[in-house]
């Protein structure tokens, strides 16, 4: 990943953290990290623990923000909020995944206060692999 997208990742992940304690979230850990990948932000919401992935873009060459999240993505995803889990015991907990799509407008890329930022719910289940 090139230092440029790391910029624009962590830009990205900046603004949804802020947009999400406006939205009632209550973030307990950024950019957990384990052997096998990394979930941008994890949050509680009512009771529920919410993994959330951060997908943020300048433009739809490459698709929308949350397109971006393969299947391959949310195996990972979901192996690390297993392990995530397990440390914590917190099996029986209600958890979901979130994915925040944030874009950003303008020819300089760094017009926040223009940002396009949505929420996706239960953007998707708990998925495994069938190895």
């Amino acid at each position: 990943m090139t230092l440029g997208k790391k910029k624009l990742g962590a830009k990205g992940e900046t603004i949804a953290a802020s947009f999400l304690r406006n939205a009632g979230y209550r973030i307990v850990h950024r950019n957990y990290r384990v052997r096998m990948g990394e979930i941008d932000i994890i949050a509680e919401q009512d009771d529920s623990l919410v993994f959330i992935e951060v997908k943020t873009r300048t433009d739809h060459r490459y698709g929308t923000p949350s397109e971006s999240v393969t299947l391959q993505k949310q195996k990972k995803l979901s192996k690390i909020a297993l392990d995530y889990m397990n440390k914590l015991g917190c099996h029986n907990r209600p958890a979901r995944f979130d994915v925040v799509a944030v874009q950003l407008p303008g020819p300089n890329k760094t017009a926040l206060r223009n940002a396009s930022i949505e929420i996706i719910r239960n953007a998707f289940n708990l998925c495994y692999d069938n190895e």
